[in-house]
Order: structure tokens, then C-alpha cells, then sequence
């Protein structure tokens, strides 16, 4: 689902708190309903989805049993705007594979687009998890903690069998995110472009690393985009000497 626009306003108006379909809004609750999403994407992108409702609710200049009304757990909210941010990635990279013709440039594409949107700060927890081999899984930390570091052994990979994620119901989502990201990565592997180590993982490491939250607007955007600068050059294969 787009947030963007007017489908973002359409959208919000017609489906309830857990995603399903529902009869059109009075206006005055379809408008609280569009601030207490806006409101939830900035909270969580700023603190985490640790987030309390309360801060969800003050964000949206409403009581916090208008967003309960909404959506009766926190839970449920969570994963709206979980779900939202997946769909809004794997849109991003169908679009920098449909529109560029050279592998490089496409991944390059989508990095920059999700990074400038702000993805890496809503990243949903299931594209998080990686593998450090098929039976084993960690997550790793809330992406607000900022200093993402990946250890030299053993090498991180995403996990070859089905992910399964309890309390998650849009693993649908999450498995078209990756297969699509997936199909950059190896793209650019396939060019020679792309360091033969580097892993769906790694790029979405790479989102999650180049979106700090800084107070400052215009100081937030020239820090993502130095540092993805500095990401992507360390992504791209070196020709051997």
C-alpha cells in the first residue's frame, strides 16, 4: 500500500486497524485515522516500535483512546505500519528494476530512494532476521541503535529455509520484499558489480544504517546521503590487481 497522495488518504478511509476492508469513514474520523498513522510512521521512525500509544496519540493531537478505538492494540498498529513500509519498499525496488536498464544503477536506485524516504527506520523486524547458518537466527537491534556492525565470522546470509515469524501475518509481504531485492542483488552479482559476498541482508543492513534520526531535517538528509555514499562504494566489486 502507498502512503502517498491521495491512494494514501483512500486507502486509510476504507480499511480498519487490521488491514481488512471496511465501510467509508465519517470525516472526521477518517482525518483522525490519517493523523494517528502519519503520527505512528514519525514516532516509530524517531524512538523505535518501542514506542508507547501515548506518544502516538500526543504526535497526533488526539486522545489516546481515539487510537485505541482505531486499533486495540499497540500490536496491531505495529504491524499496519509494518505492513505499509514493506509494501512501500518492494514497490521501490519493482520500480528501480522496471526503469533501469544497468544492474549497478538499479540497486543504487533503490537504495537511495528507501533511504531518502526513511525506510531504514520503520524496517519491519521479520526483513531484519538473518542467518548465521540454516538452523540459527538473530535479530539484530532496533535500527534507531544506530551503529548496525556485522561481524567478519561467520558471514551473515539470509536464512535458506522458509521464515517463519510468530505473530506475524503478513509474511506474504516480507517474502515479496525479498525475493524482488533478491533479484537486484543478483543483477549487480551477476554483472560483476557487486562484491560476490554481499547479501540481500547486507542491503537491507545498508537501509537500516544510512537512516539516522537527527533533529535537524536538512542535517538528517546530508547524513544519509554521505553516508550511503560511503556504503554503496563499499558494496561495489573492486577489479583485481
Amino acid at each position: 500500500m502507498h502512503l502517498q497522495g491521495s491512494s494514501w488518504s483512500a486507502a486509510v478511509a476504507s480499511s480498519d486497524g487490521n488491514g481488512g476492508r471496511n465501510t467509508p469513514l465519517r470525516v472526521d474520523a477518517q482525518r483522525n485515522l490519517e493523523h494517528v498513522l502519519r503520527a505512528a510512521r514519525e514516532v516509530f521512525g524517531e524512538l523505535g516500535y518501542g514506542a508507547p500509544m501515548e506518544d502516538v496519540a500526543r504526535r497526533a493531537r488526539v486522545g489516546v483512546g481515539t487510537v485505541y478505538r482505531r486499533f486495540p492494540s499497540k500490536d496491531v498498529l505495529v504491524r499496519r505500519i509494518a505492513e505499509e513500509e514493506t509494501a512501500r519498499l518492494t514497490d521501490q525496488a519493482r520500480a528501480a528494476l522496471g526503469q533501469e536498464n544497468e544492474p549497478w544503477s538499479a540497486l543504487a536506485r533503490f537504495l537511495r530512494t528507501s533511504v531518502a524516504s526513511g525506510a531504514g527506520r520503520l524496517l519491519p523486524p521479520q526483513v531484519l532476521r538473518v542467518g548465521v547458518d540454516v538452523e540459527t537466527e538473530i535479530r539484530l537491534p532496533q535500527q534507531r541503535q544506530a551503529a548496525l556492525a556485522a561481524p567478519a565470522q561467520p558471514e551473515l546470509r539470509l536464512v535458506e529455509r522458509p521464515m517463519v515469524v510468530e505473530d506475524e501475518p503478513d509474511d506474504a509481504g516480507a517474502a515479496a520484499l525479498l525475493e524482488v531485492v533478491g533479484q537486484l542483488v543478483e543483477r549487480a552479482r551477476a554483472a560483476g558489480e557487486l562484491r560476490p559476498d554481499v547479501t540481500v541482508a547486507d542491503v537491507l543492513l545498508v537501509i537500516a544504517t544510512a537512516a539516522p534520526s537527527l533533529p535537524d531535517a536538512a542535517q538528517q538528509a546530508a547524513a544519509s546521503a554521505r553516508l550511503l555514499d560511503i556504503l554503496l562504494d563499499g558494496l561495489r566489486s573492486r577489479p583485481v590487481r
